[in-house]
């Protein structure tokens, strides 16, 4: 079953265009990687999709719902989530409030929801009472990717996840999303520039350039230096 279907998507900021007829379809359960250049619009063909960014032209659909025009807390109750490039978590208040904070506006029980999150993610038990802005990288990352699964989301939209994170937690957050899959049918939507991590988890990847998908590719050709580098002059 398609869960997001992504028609003619235009969007810009003011008068530069960044998007340019974006057309993609993700299946449900599916991990689809979306890799590019710098530039080239991969964040921002994800804030549109959240609703951060309204189109200039175009349609999205989620799971047969016309979404184009939603904001983005409709879009987070129909079962969207977020992790954004930076993670952006609460640094004053504690890892507890943050995950806190991913159950605002919804109707889930803290109860029911935090404990079981936590169970999950087993490396942030210790660090509860913790400031988040006291962590590491890493630790900020799987704190997003907990946050937001508060929500309970069937979709999450998941942009650079490794930036600036040490390779022990980078293989932990692959781990982490692989049981996802397997536990809660989970479905990703991956913008990254990391070859090896795009590569462990998507099982497509799609080309942006220039705002537009230009191409997919099969996860095992990114191994190959020369082919990404006809690609998108990515070779490492």
């Amino acid at each position: 079953m398609t869960m997001l279907s992504v028609e003619g998507l235009h969007a810009a900021y003011g008068r530069i265009p960044i998007l340019d007829g974006v057309g993609l379809a993700v299946e449900a359960g599916e991990f689809v990687g979306v890799l590019g250049h710098n530039g080239m619009g991969k964040t921002t063909l994800l804030k549109t999709l959240m609703g951060y960014l309204r189109p200039t032209a175009g349609r999205v659909t989620f799971e047969g719902t016309d979404i184009t025009r939603l904001p983005p807390e409709r879009r987070a109750r129909m079962g969207i989530g977020y992790v954004p490039q930076g993670r952006e978590i609460f640094p004053s208040l504690s890892v507890f409030d943050n995950l806190r904070m991913g159950l605002a506006g919804g109707t889930r029980r803290e109860a029911e929801v935090i404990p079981a999150i936590i169970d999950e993610f087993p490396r942030l038990k210790p660090l509860l009472d913790r400031p988040g802005g006291a962590l590491s990288g890493g630790e900020q990352q799987l704190l997003a990717l907990a946050r937001c699964l508060c929500g309970d989301p069937r979709l999450i939209l998941l942009d650079e996840p490794t930036e600036g994170i040490q390779p022990s937690i980078i293989e932990e957050i692959v781990d982490h999303l692989h049981g996802l899959r397997a536990h809660r049918g989970l479905t990703v939507v991956l913008v990254e520039q990391n070859l090896d991590f795009i590569r462990a988890l998507s099982q497509r990847v799609l080309i942006i350039h220039r705002g537009h998908i230009t191409r997919e590719v099969a996860p095992e050709h990114l191994a190959d230096p020369e082919v990404v580098g006809e690609f998108i002059g990515v070779t490492g």
